[in-house]
């Protein structure tokens, strides 16, 4: 997993939690890495999956909770870092249909080693928008967050639904305008 997570992880921790507690979820992770994270380097899924199972039982908060609050920051990251991406785009929908095509394309050109979770657009409606997230790692609280963040950054106004679908590895988010 790029470095780019587990950065951006720690310094929500941190953020929210305090300098203390990043050192603390780091001592209870013990990861194989020493947690000393870069950016562009690339980590075990693992030790991510660790930092954040440390954080839950530290904060007594759900890993599913954790993980949607680091989707929403890392999205708010995101359109600090890569504006780029954000030209021109005025709807949530439509940013989110073009994930796979555009912004996963992007994100390969930056880094061709990522192992990106897949988005395959099912229906794609103005008022609606049906994808499967598909991944081995099952980060899909995570993905969820990602979307909440993406809805508040474009004003709000949608709804975000979660149903499974087979096989075991693949989650459906249905979003549609209130």
């Amino acid at each position: 997993m790029k470095g780019v997570v587990f950065t951006e992880f720690l310094e929500m921790v941190e953020a929210r939690f305090g300098a203390d507690r990043v050192d603390d979820i780091l001592d209870d992770a013990q990861p194989a890495s020493g947690g000393a994270y870069t950016a562009v380097g690339t980590y075990p899924h693992g030790e991510i999956v660790a930092l954040v199972q440390a954080l839950a039982v530290r904060t007594e908060t759900p890993v599913p909770a954790l993980l949607r609050a680091f989707g929403e920051h890392l999205f708010s990251r995101f359109v600090q870092a890569y504006p780029r991406f954000f030209v021109g785009m005025t709807d949530a929908l439509v940013f989110l249909a073009g994930i796979e095509d555009v912004i996963h394309a992007e994100v390969l050109k930056l880094y061709p080693d990522a192992e990106l979770p897949r988005f395959h657009v099912v229906l794609h409606e103005p008022q609606r928008l049906v994808l499967d997230y598909e991944s081995s790692r099952h980060f899909e609280d995570l993905a969820e967050g990602l979307m909440r963040g993406c809805v508040a950054h474009f004003g709000g106004g949608i709804q975000v639904h979660r149903e499974a679908v087979a096989p075991a590895h693949r989650v459906r988010f249905v979003l549609e305008r209130s």
